[in-house]
């Protein structure tokens, strides 16, 4: 089987742990660019927080952002698609995170807003690129429309958030954790493995001749879709048994192995 597209996760996965890509990874990634391989960063963030990591590589084609509610071309900058969450549920979800007394992280407008300015926010702002701006009046966000909402808080209060949250409290929601201290809501209309089957139908690339590469949950969809799923070292438990190979972790350049293995 000759792989057409290969899709990888950024953080966590493609960045080490001091959000770094190691120049043998910088250099395999250009190599088989230029022999005509897709490759697709896959991610949470806005285009913003990717775009310095698309030069780096040499990347023009698309980028899965917000976790598949947006797909960008890097080379024109023309959005492919977009998804944005309904209001009623990012109406509900803005009021249970005030409850909880969470800071979140609101994407609306290609903009970020907080409802707290603390440090979560600001550290926050170093992951995506975008300098964040005080929330304040929810139905003004509302009203622009609102692609993405992160909670971003401890490891234990983010896993007691998600087990009290049900699916059945949105019509058109999904969450997951994407690390530890962040909980995502997007829309359910829309995931990384969905994205990537509108990449294909744009390439014309089969499920069958894709890689997928990730290590949270917000990366199951894209590893269950493609061809070839892979799950990093350093993934999560249920990754690691939804994928079917399984390689070295961030920190001991797991991309890079990949690469070697299916293309060379």
């Amino acid at each position: 089987m000759k792989y057409k597209l290969m899709a990888v996760d950024m953080d966590d996965t493609l960045l080490d742990n001091r959000g770094r890509i190691s120049e043998k990874t910088v250099k395999i990634i250009r190599n088989i660019v230029q022999k005509g391989v897709v490759f697709t960063i896959c991610t949470g963030r806005p285009i913003q927080g990717v775009e310095e990591y698309c030069s780096l590589l040499g990347l023009k084609g698309p980028v899965i952002t917000y976790n598949g509610a947006v797909i960008v071309d890097t080379g024109t900058q023309e959005v492919l698609f977009a998804q944005e969450l309904t209001r009623d549920d990012a109406g509900k979800i803005l009021e249970l995170g005030r409850r909880y007394d969470t800071t979140m992280c609101i994407w609306a407008d290609g903009r970020l807003y907080g409802n707290k300015m603390n440090d979560r926010i600001y550290d926050y702002q170093k992951l995506s690129g975008v300098e964040p701006q005080p929330a304040g009046d929810f139905e003004e966000l509302l009203d622009m429309g609102i692609t993405k909402i992160l909670w971003y808080d401890e490891a234990g209060k983010i896993e007691r958030f998600r087990t009290q949250l049900s699916p059945d409290m949105f019509s058109e929601t999904a969450y997951c954790t994407s690390k530890p201290v962040f909980l995502e809501f997007f829309s359910s209309r829309v995931s990384k493995g969905a994205a990537l089957a509108k990449i294909g139908d744009m390439y014309g690339i089969r499920r069958e001749e894709m890689v997928a590469v990730g290590d949270g949950l917000n990366d199951l969809s894209m590893i269950q879709y493609a061809g070839m799923g892979v799950a990093m070292g350093n993934a999560q438990e249920e990754v690691k048994r939804a994928a079917q190979f399984v390689t070295s972790s961030n920190d001991q350049e797991g991309v890079r192995k990949v690469i070697e293995t299916f293309w060379q």
